[in-house]
């Protein structure tokens, strides 16, 4: 695939595997959107009468299963290959599902949003490994827009499949329990997408480090994932050699969403007194904006850089974020979203392109893991806080305190980028 001149100079956008990811990462991201967004939150609160710190408790569960497998799910890719590793993760999902049909009480429900969260966690370690890959082949090394366009297949599922369950629910008159079957539904169309991946991208391939090969033990085997990630830690501590200052801003990029997740569609309406059409009509203001401008944004990384996009998308969230908190007239609240959308638009593609260039050619899917799952930990954390500050101190809390976080990462990016122009000036 690699092959030709024309795919060495950028990544090409309609090669197979990105084809493939982008129809997997839509369909899962279009059962997660709904369940977490559209359906769970109400479920819960009004149908089974469970708290908003249940719920953030819940999403937690999912947050935190999705990220505890992350790293493992990069490493096993690297061994047995993309199409195993999906399959049998996302197999879990159609579990999930199926117990969240039959559950009646929290137990339950957490432990299926806790089984969804494994099912998706090799998703973001097997995609940005293949588009670290794909770019590795490229003459510019830039894969700013295929970051953009994996970015716009999240977003696009996670903002239709709420709108298409919410007009569902609202003008077709359907139950909780048929939406979940049409998500159970989608949860199988993405297993059988999954068996139709590659085992590997082109030249690509991760054996198994010098003096760890097939003559060890079954004891020596199961010490392997132990040894890779003392030696990942290893990669990160010298042969990345990035800012200490990155660990803390993967968690608050992450952390910043996981506040808002779990209230957002409580806000809505019971601050805002927003219908389920005019909530769907607000999740196009802003996701639709983003996804729209998700690979423009991305080609201009590759031609410009991440670091103006970055302080940019960080300043204007942290604004439109505390605007969202406070206004109530509905005009004002879609410019509010539409901003959101823009500095996400800002932010997605350049963050991932800006962490794609840390990452070395060894070991790349558990690297990517790893980053993940600092990443990932900060939607672990937001959902439980978010859930208690809703409770306990006020429901635009969470959006202000994430306008914060925001204006936090800007901060941390200026220093990172300082201290990384000082390095290249020493050497």
């Amino acid at each position: 695939m690699p092959g030709n001149t024309e795919q060495r100079t950028h990544i090409n956008l309609a090669s197979p595997f990105i084809i493939k990811m982008w129809v997997i990462i839509f369909l899962v991201e279009f059962v997660k959107g709904s369940l977490l967004v559209a359906l769970l939150p109400v479920y819960m609160e009004n149908i089974l009468g469970l708290s908003v710190t249940v719920v953030g408790l819940a999403f937690a569960l999912q947050y935190l299963g999705d990220n505890l497998f992350r790293s493992p799910s990069g490493w096993i890719m690297e061994r047995i290959g993309y199409r195993f590793t999906m399959t049998g993760a996302l197999l879990l999902i159609v579990l999930a599902v199926t117990m969240i049909i039959y559950a009646t009480d929290a137990v339950w429900l957490s432990v299926a949003c806790l089984i969804l969260g494994i099912g998706t966690s090799p998703l973001w370690p097997c995609v940005m490994t293949g588009v670290t890959d794909l770019a590795g082949s490229t003459k510019s090394g830039s894969s700013g827009a295929a970051m953009g366009a994996v970015e716009m297949a999240s977003l696009a599922g996670t903002g239709i499949g709420p709108i298409t369950l919410n007009f569902m629910m609202d003008h077709g008159g359907q139950s909780y329990r048929t939406a979940f079957l049409i998500l159970l539904g989608c949860a199988v169309a993405i297993v059988a997408v999954a068996l139709l991946l590659p085992a590997r991208i082109g030249h690509a391939s991760h054996p198994a480090p010098h003096g760890q090969g097939g003559g060890v033990t079954g004891g020596r085997k199961l010490l392997k994932p132990w040894e890779s990630l003392l030696r990942t830690l290893h990669q990160v501590k010298t042969t990345l050699k990035v800012s200490r200052l990155l660990y803390p801003a993967l968690f608050l990029q992450a952390f910043a969403i996981g506040l808002m997740t779990p209230v957002v569609t409580l806000f809505a309406r019971t601050e805002l007194h927003v219908t389920p059409n005019q909530f769907s009509l607000l999740l196009i203001a802003g996701g639709g904006i983003t996804v729209l401008a998700l690979i423009p944004a991305g080609k201009l990384v590759d031609r410009m850089g991440t670091t103006a996009f970055l302080n940019a998308g960080f300043l204007l969230a942290a604004g439109a974020l505390a605007f969202f908190s406070l206004v109530r007239w509905l005009p004002l609240v879609f410019v509010a979203v539409a901003l959101v959308g823009i500095s996400y638009a800002l932010i997605l593609p350049s963050w991932n392109a800006f962490l794609a260039k840390q990452i070395p050619k060894g070991e790349r899917g558990t690297v990517w893991g790893l980053f993940l799952t600092l990443q990932g930990s900060g939607m672990v954390a937001g959902p439980v806080l978010s859930g208690k500050l809703w409770d306990t101190v006020g429901h635009g809390v969470p959006f202000l305190l994430s306008a914060v976080v925001m204006l936090m990462l800007f901060v941390l990016h200026l220093m990172i980028v300082h201290r990384t122009k000082l390095k290249a000036g020493t050497n």
